[in-house]
């Protein structure tokens, strides 16, 4: 039991890490992509029965909301864990490998949950410490699927005041929090570019208008645009990742093809850059005598932390694990979250966990999204006590 915001919590945390452990590894062996994660839902539901908490599922994917209701006024704390894995073939050669081909948890997402679910116990066996209510948000689809935003649509935001999320970073020194108030992970779009010629006999050119110049300098004008139309003190990247066309050596193609990312800071900057690849695409097929069609695909916000809350989070940081255990965040992270959908409705943080494995030089470790990723488990008492404190803080 816990008598206030402190080093117990840490050692309550602690006491619960074998549950802790056990989960994590459970889901990590039968990962599952996407919006409907019925295994990892069953794990979940199982985990928290007989904790009192008022559960509901999801509608358009399997989440789960757990509210733990206090019966005093305050306020709504949301704690957000997610729960889906990566479209990747595990490599790692552990005892809870992933049983399932092409899904593997390379983020971290099986701690995540397995963090939520004893920081649940751990506040439920410690009511008398709380005032409001806490709201444990566990979300499915957020690799690219914007979970989020389906639990936000069935209002799992309704009444929050404030917000939280843990992420595991193995970049990061294990047990060590990261965060930094405002802009912290970049919005992320995609770009789609279709440039049209007239195809022909490539010993022939001058018969035929060939769409590969035009694709070979619309790649790199882009590279160019975003340098010449964003601050040098606003970071920016558009990166085209795929580019083909043709079928042989002898034939010039009707079309090519290219495909990337847009990743901001800032709105405004995401604005401006959607606009300009589409003009500079065009344009640029044009002066080559080719067409060109462009779509964007919209993906998630910037991910933006409350400073007020960034500063709870700090404060709470230090009086359950001591001073230096957390750190402010020179720069933002050009990868992307859908917390930003949560974030862009209530206050809230998100802050980074530290998970590299303390025996395996920290330049040698596994990043997240690697086929070989592996985490410290003992930090995830830290996740758990962290959760916990934030629920407690006022």
């Amino acid at each position: 039991m816990t008598s206030a915001l402190g080093p117990d919590l840490f050692t309550a945390a602690n006491g619960l890490q074998t549950q802790t452990v056990e989960l994590r590894r459970a889901i990590h062996k039968e990962p599952e992509l996407g919006l409907h994660l019925p295994d990892t839902q069953a794990k979940i539901l199982e985990s928290l029965t007989g904790l009192g908490l008022d559960i509901t599922l999801g509608e358009t994917s399997t989440s789960v909301v757990a509210d733990l209701d206090t019966g005093r006024p305050g306020p709504t704390v949301l704690l957000r864990g997610d729960m889906d894995a990566l479209p990747l073939q595990e490599d790692l050669d552990v005892a809870w490998k992933s049983t399932r081909d092409q899904q593997m948890h390379a983020c971290g997402h099986d701690a995540h949950v397995s963090m939520l679910v004893s920081a649940a116990q751990l506040l439920s066996d410690n009511t008398s410490e709380l005032s409001g209510r806490v709201r444990f948000m566990f979300q499915p689809g957020e690799e690219g699927f914007a979970g989020a935003k389906h639990m936000i649509d069935e209002g799992v935001l309704n009444g929050v005041d404030r917000a939280f999320a843990i992420h595991v970073f193995t970049a990061i020194p294990s047990g060590l929090f990261f965060a930094k108030g405002g802009p912290l992970m970049a919005s992320a779009d995609e770009f789609d570019i279709t440039i049209t010629g007239r195809g022909g006999h490539a010993s022939m050119p001058a018969g035929c208008v060939d769409p590969i110049p035009a694709a070979a300098a619309t790649v790199l004008s882009l590279n160019t645009m975003v340098g010449r139309v964003t601050n040098a003190t606003d970071p920016a990247v558009l990166t085209v990742a795929n580019l083909h066309a043709g079928t042989t050596t002898n034939i010039i193609p009707e079309t090519a093809h290219m495909q990337g990312t847009i990743r901001t800071l800032d709105e405004r900057t995401r604005e401006l850059l959607i606009e300009r690849v589409d003009q500079v695409a065009v344009n640029t097929a044009a002066a080559h005598g080719c067409s060109c069609t462009t779509k964007i695909s919209r993906g998630y916000p910037v991910t933006v932390n409350d400073h007020g809350e960034v500063e709870r989070a700090s404060t709470a940081a230090t009086q359950v694990f001591g001073d230096g255990s957390f750190h402010d965040m020179p720069d933002a992270v050009m990868g992307a979250e859908d917390f930003s959908y949560v974030l862009n409705e209530v206050p809230g943080s998100m802050v980074f966990l530290g998970v590299a494995p303390p025996d395996i030089p920290l330049e040698d470790v596994a990043p997240n999204h690697s086929n070989y990723m592996t985490i410290d488990e003992d930090a995830m008492a830290r996740g758990v006590a962290m959760y916990a404190a934030i629920a407690m803080a006022h």
